[in-house]
C-alpha cells in the first residue's frame, strides 16, 4: 500500500507518505498562513527522497477539518486535483480522526481549540466517532470534559492526552485506509460553523 497524506487544517502542516514499504514524512509544526507556499515543495522534497511518482501512489489523503478554513480550502483543492490528475482514490480524514488515532484506546473527547474560549469537538470510542462534530462554548466544553478524558493538540482545559498530528496523521491513514473511495465529492471540507466573514454578513 503506497499512499500520500496531508493535513493543512492547523498552524502545522504535516505531509506523509508510505512507498515501497518505507515512510516519509515532512513536519512543521509552525506553518501558519504559509500552507499554500509550502505545500507543494514539502511533498516534491518527499518524491524525491523516495525516488517516487504520484501515480506510484494507491491514493490520496487529506484532513478536512475542523479547523482553519483557509488552510482546510488549500487541503482540499490540493489533494482534489492531485486525485483527478491522477485518477486515484481519496481518504477524507478528519481533526478528530487524527487525534482519535494518537490515543492509546481511541476513546477521548478530541478537542480542536477555535480559539476566544470556544472548541470544536468530537467526542470518540474505539477510534470511532460516538458522536457528532460539534462547536461548543466554554460552559458546554467544561460539561463535556466530565465524561470523557480530552484529546488535543494544544494546551486546552482539561487536556489529558496532548497528541501528535504528524504520528496521528499516519495511524489515521491506515486504520481507515479500507475506505478510501474514487468519489471525489467525498472530498469535502468539513465546516462545523459559519466563517467569521459569513457570521458578520
Amino acid at each position: 500500500m503506497n499512499y500520500l497524506g496531508i493535513d493543512t487544517s492547523g498552524a502545522p502542516l504535516s505531509v506523509e507518505m508510505k512507498y515501497g514499504g518505507r515512510y516519509y514524512r515532512y513536519a512543521d509544526d509552525d506553518c501558519g498562513a504559509r500552507h499554500s507556499a509550502a505545500l507543494m515543495p514539502a511533498i516534491d522534497a518527499l518524491l524525491r527522497q523516495a525516488g517516487a511518482r504520484l501515480s506510484d501512489f494507491d491514493f490520496f489523503a487529506c484532513v478536512v477539518g475542523a479547523g482553519s478554513f483557509t488552510g482546510i480550502r488549500i487541503g482540499v483543492s490540493a489533494i482534489k486535483a492531485l486525485c483527478f490528475a491522477e485518477q486515484k482514490n481519496c481518504l477524507p480524514l478528519t481533526s478528530f480522526d487524527v487525534l482519535a488515532y494518537d490515543v492509546p484506546d481511541g476513546s477521548a473527547l478530541c478537542a480542536v481549540d477555535a480559539r476566544h474560549g470556544a472548541y470544536y469537538v468530537q467526542a470518540y470510542k474505539d477510534f470511532r466517532p460516538a458522536g457528532a462534530a460539534k462547536f461548543v462554548l466554554a460552559e458546554e466544553y467544561e460539561t463535556l470534559c466530565r465524561s470523557l478524558p480530552v484529546a488535543a493538540a494544544t494546551e486546552v482545559p482539561h487536556l489529558v492526552y496532548r497528541c501528535n498530528v504528524h504520528e496521528g496523521l499516519r495511524k489515521a491513514i491506515e486504520g481507515k485506509a479500507a475506505e478510501n473511495t474514487g468519489d471525489l465529492a467525498a472530498l469535502a471540507p468539513l465546516y462545523i460553523r459559519k466563517s467569521q466573514a459569513e457570521e458578520g454578513r
